[in-house]
């Protein structure tokens, strides 16, 4: 039996999703969830085979970032090949654990997905690796996207200075930067721009 955490945004798609994969044999829905923030806690506490997650699950944690740190389970990831190829280029690194299905995909491709990723095996939809092979490399370099990363957090410059053991300016200078980079109007749009295409 393959036990699975279903993280949906939207409870209607959820519950179609979920009742999809509860009608296989083989696959068991343990748990449902509706924000990122409680990924790291249901992965925990059912310790399932598998966790799928909408790349655009609303919360806190960005499920870019979750899918670099949360390590117990395999992880199937929802993208739209569109709107979320910068999203797909990062993630596409980190097979096999973490796997990438089209929102376009069949109920039957979707299916096949889980089954092989809890196998240990890569799973990736062809659009999306066309999709991630056309996306826009990150204009971030290592130390802005660090930053950035600790904006998320809700970290002032002052603190993001302290923590990194840098001068205020030049984290003020950095954000700047990161704002131009991104195109962005604020450091909030900044953050929203930089998750949504995967560069943090």
């Amino acid at each position: 039996m393959i036990r699975i955490v279903l993280g949906q945004n939207g409870a209607l798609l959820r519950g179609a999703l979920s009742a999809l994969l509860d009608r296989e044999p083989d696959l068991y829905v343990v748990a449902e969830l509706a924000r990122t923030h409680d990924v790291p806690d249901v992965v925990a506490q059912h310790r399932p085979d598998v966790a799928v997650l909408d790349a655009g699950l609303p919360g806190d944690d960005p499920v870019g970032r979750l899918c670099r740190t949360v390590d117990e389970c395999a992880l199937l990831v929802l993208l739209d090949p569109v709107s979320r190829a910068g999203l797909g280029r990062t993630l596409v690194r980190l097979a096999p654990r973490v796997g990438l299905v089209a929102t376009e995909a069949t109920p039957t491709e979707f299916v096949t997905g889980v089954r092989q990723l809890a196998r240990g095996e890569a799973v990736l939809d062809p659009l999306l690796a066309v999709a991630a092979l056309g996306a826009e490399v990150s204009p971030l370099t290592s130390r802005e996207a660090q930053i950035l990363r600790l904006v998320v957090d809700g970290a002032p410059a002052k603190e993001i200075a302290a923590r990194l053991a840098l001068n205020v300016g030049t984290v003020r200078n950095h954000l700047t930067r990161i704002v131009a980079k991104t195109g962005a109007r604020t450091r909030i749009e900044a953050v929203r721009k930089a998750q949504e295409a995967g560069w943090i």
